[in-house]
């Protein structure tokens, strides 16, 4: 979408993508199954992280904190650099990245240097999902784009389930050195295949790109910001994802074994429900909106209801909570990840392809910064209360209830434009029906927005 309010043009052809283009997305894909591998490795690696280290409740808390963090930190500046230098350069980067992260975490025997590997790491991570859905945009159309994203994102998930059960057995087998060494060396290996199979556009290996002054970076961003479908994909992203990604990456070994007296190996089956959930999910979500695209928000709203109910079961339930209530509430919120690629959508349609790196990032930002603040509040608040889980958990409620109500502001917002841009006469991708909470809703900046 131009500054002056039209729709953006699609470089990519409306036609299917060809086997060649799914194969160059299925290697890039790969590489983000390892990213999510390493970024999930501390979820069943966070006790043994504690006893290496020494550490307790909060200063383990700071591991994820400064991993997601800079993942958080990082995704604008990735988008950005996405957009300019291409996602098979960006790809190649970060698989350097992780590979080094995670063979500094190896060798680690003080909390600084464990910090300091998980830091590399999360610069790795944070590059390579924005690259991936950049190069899903330049080699699919829009009607394939969603289903690619939630194929992308289902796949990754493949990587956390390698981090549960698989990462438990030979951290107590191996050990710690050996596992997360060979998982670094092989990381780095994969940079030759990524150089050989991977394209940036279905017509040359490297695409040209303009070079963009850096007073121009922090207009661009900006200018993706003033889209209300921009905000309105953070927000939804913020309020989806990050439930799941607490205690996938961290809390939910802790929770299930010392808040609920499992055992280790039935805690790290029990997060295999959040992977199975999300690889099953994905494409039906991804093919459902792909096909309904008005049916977006209402899938979103759902599923944030589904997910607010299924957080008050587990906060209320009297003394251990029973196999056959976890896992179909795990399975609930497995879907959080899926549903979340709906705001990669909203940026996609609702930006011109140049700037659709800088956009992601944005939306990628949402879901992090509360996993983020979600995790070092759970670890807070652990310490505080000497090990309460419930209290400590009620920080996911808390911060649902933040992400639903500004995603609902700018839900409203979001329809306004849209109504705003037919009036102009403007094609939108959507079509909508008008509702009386529509009335008396401000149009930012006269720019149409998806919803």
């Amino acid at each position: 979408m131009t500054q002056g309010g039209s729709l953006p043009s699609r470089s990519p052809a409306a036609a299917p993508a060809s086997a060649r283009s799914w194969l160059i997305w299925l290697t890039a894909a790969f590489v983000y199954i390892l990213a999510v591998f390493h970024r999930a490795s501390f979820g069943v690696a966070g006790i043994e992280a504690a006893d290496r280290f020494g550490v307790g409740a909060a200063a383990l808390a700071t591991f994820t904190v400064l991993q997601v963090g800079v993942y958080a930190a990082m995704q604008i500046p990735a988008g950005v650099l996405v957009d300019r230098f291409g996602p098979r350069a960006l790809l190649s980067v970060a698989l350097v990245f992780l590979g080094s992260g995670q063979i500094l975490l190896a060798v680690a025997d003080t909390y600084s240097l464990g910090l300091l590997a998980r830091g590399v790491l999360g610069v790795g991570d944070a590059l390579t999902f924005v690259s991936v859905l950049r190069l899903a945009a330049n080699h699919f159309p829009a009607r394939q784009y969603t289903l690619v994203t939630s194929f992308t994102g289902a796949l990754g998930f493949a990587g956390s389930l390698a981090a549960t059960l698989p990462l438990t057995l030979l951290l107590a087998g191996p050990g710690w050195l050996p596992t997360f060494l060979i998982a670094g060396v092989v990381t780095m290996l994969f940079v030759v295949v990524v150089q050989w199979r991977v394209h940036d556009s279905p017509h040359v290996r490297v695409a040209s790109t303009e070079s963009v002054p850096m007073r121009d970076v922090g207009r661009q961003v900006l200018t993706a910001l003033r889209v209300p479908g921009t905000r309105l994909g953070f927000w939804t992203h913020f309020s989806t994802m990050f439930g799941q990604n607490v205690l996938v990456l961290l809390w939910g070994v802790p929770f299930l074994v010392q808040g609920q007296g499992y055992a280790v190996t039935t805690a790290s089956s029990l997060l295999a429900v959040f992977v199975i959930g999300a690889m099953v999910g994905g494409p039906l979500v991804g093919s459902y909106i792909g096909r309904r695209p008005e049916a977006r928000m209402p899938m979103v709203v759902t599923f944030l209801i589904a997910s607010g109910l299924t957080w008050t079961v587990l906060l209320s339930w009297p003394g251990r909570i029973p196999l056959g209530v976890l896992v179909p509430a795990f399975a609930v919120l497995s879907l959080g990840g899926p549903v979340s690629a709906i705001g990669f959508a909203l940026a996609r349609d609702y930006n011109p392809l140049p700037r659709v790196g800088t956009a992601t990032g944005v939306v990628n930002v949402g879901g992090f910064v509360a996993t983020t603040v979600t995790a070092l509040l759970i670890g807070l608040l652990l310490e505080a209360t000497g090990g309460n889980f419930r209290i400590a958990l009620l920080s996911v409620v808390a911060m649902l209830a933040l992400g639903s109500w500004r995603m609902a502001v700018w839900w409203r917002r979001a329809r306004a434009a849209v109504f705003a841009a037919e009036e102009r006469g403007e094609p939108v991708p959507v079509q909508l029906r008008r509702r009386r909470w529509d009335a008396c809703v401000p149009v930012p900046d006269r720019v149409a927005a998806p919803v």
